[in-house]
């Protein structure tokens, strides 16, 4: 099976030691955070590439670190793992060296020049080196496949089946069995920008306040219904799906992988539902980069080279689930849960109604206040029942006030913008 994903963007974070015995080449993270995976990262995939000193970062701090050194013209970090998105302010501003000659040598060896396209960021030369990839996607235990809706299939599902998917378990275990990750660490903010709005208006920004994003709204109150109110506290929906709290659930690929890679037979995996515009999905792509005034770009290079490497894709799949940009098989002794989740990133992509939805881009270090517009609209319509059209006037002000500070240019699926897109 051939896999060309888009995944969760690493950007690594790594402080340098100077010591006069030995320099650590310091690689950044924004990806791989959580202590397992960051493990991983250090044990297993830098395992024999020298001394690397890997740190990982949130977001907002990865965005005020390099700009800190920028401006300080002082660097530590020779290598940064980060998401498109995250990668893009850093190219707005000249800071990445280009990395041409790697990325003719992994044309030959089979990346998709559209992969390696997107690492150019609307420059001409290569920004950043396409690392893995993922998305997000729904799994189900096997047990609630009995109460799918006559006639639904799952891997083609409509929010209309999906409630009535709901209702139909709800009443027969007497519980919610849908969950969300809609914790302070989950990933719902995501749901919303690249799932729930283009599937309902078909776009993100533009179409904040729209009536199509109102009828949305109407329609997830009614899925609410049959949603566990524990989804608040869930911040990876592998681990309440593993414990039998919920039967359904959507997640980022990773953040499903421990439940289903532990029991394979016991689940099924496939795309979300589409609403009236589509298919809405979000493709995740993970890159490396070199900064400019890197303390050591050769060895950074060479950790390029080898993540980039067949044997090294693979076991990034199979040990934290992000797929590969190389255009490699699969093994068939692959991780059965990780097959599973390629099968479903699949048939997401091939779907006939996909309507694909980037990570935000231009919003430099307020990628937060971005996410938090869609949280709050949401605590305040599902969770707090407030007037579906107030608040997304409210919202729509404060999205609108966000784009014009920032600057940032509509992002697909929004229609491109002159300027700062528009909240309509």
């Amino acid at each position: 099976m051939k896999h060309i994903m888009s995944f969760g963007i690493l950007a690594s974070t790594v402080l340098a030691f100077a010591s006069p015995v030995l320099a650590q080449t310091v690689f950044v993270s924004t990806q791989l955070r959580p202590i397992e995976e960051a493990t991983v990262v250090r044990e297993e995939l830098l395992k024999d590439v020298g001394s690397v000193d890997y740190v990982v970062e949130e977001p907002p701090q990865f965005a005020v670190r390099m700009e800190a050194e920028r401006q300080a013209g002082k660097h530590t970090v020779s290598l940064v793992g980060a998401l498109h998105g995250e990668l893009s302010p850093l190219a707005d501003k000249d800071t990445l060296e280009p990395l041409d000659d790697l990325a003719n040598k992994l044309a030959a060896s089979g990346m998709p020049q559209s992969l390696l396209d997107l690492g150019k960021l609307g420059k001409s030369t290569q920004q950043y080196i396409p690392w893995m990839q993922a998305t997000y996607v729904m799994a189900a235990k096997k047990e609630a496949l009995q109460y799918l809706p006559a006639g639904a299939d799952v891997n083609a599902l409509n929010y209309d089946q999906l409630i009535e998917w709901g209702k139909n378990m709800q009443e027969a275990t007497g519980q919610p069995q849908i969950g969300f990750p809609a914790g302070p660490k989950g990933l719902m903010a995501r749901y919303f920008q690249g799932y729930f709005y283009p599937s309902f208006t078909g776009g993100v920004v533009r179409t904040f306040q729209s009536a199509d994003a109102a009828a949305g709204w109407e329609k997830l109150k009614a899925l609410w219904a049959y949603v566990t109110p524990n989804s608040t506290n869930y911040d990876f929906m592998q681990e309440p799906l593993a414990a039998g709290e919920v039967m359904v659930a959507w997640d980022h690929i990773a953040r499903l992988k421990n439940a289903i890679s532990a029991a394979p037979d016991d689940y099924v995996v496939f795309p979300a539902p589409a609403g009236p515009k589509g298919r809405g999905y979000m493709p995740v792509v993970a890159g490396l980069a070199i900064p400019k005034g890197a303390p050591d770009k050769a060895g950074a290079e060479k950790i390029v080279e080898h993540l980039s490497m067949p044997d090294t894709q693979l076991l990034t799949a199979s040990k934290v689930g992000f797929f590969p940009t190389l255009n490699v098989k699969l093994p068939p002794d692959l991780d059965a849960g990780v097959a599973l989740l390629a099968g479903a990133v699949t048939a997401t992509q091939a779907s006939k109604d996909a309507v694909i939805s980037l990570l935000p881009v231009g919003l430099g270090d307020k990628g937060g206040e971005f996410n938090k517009v869609y949280m709050d609209s949401f605590q305040r319509i599902v969770l707090q029942n407030e007037p579906v059209a107030d608040v997304l006037k409210t919202q729509g002000a404060t999205m609108a006030k966000l784009m014009a500070d920032t600057k940032a240019a509509c992002w697909a699926p929004d229609a491109k913008s002159d300027g700062p897109c528009p909240v309509e």
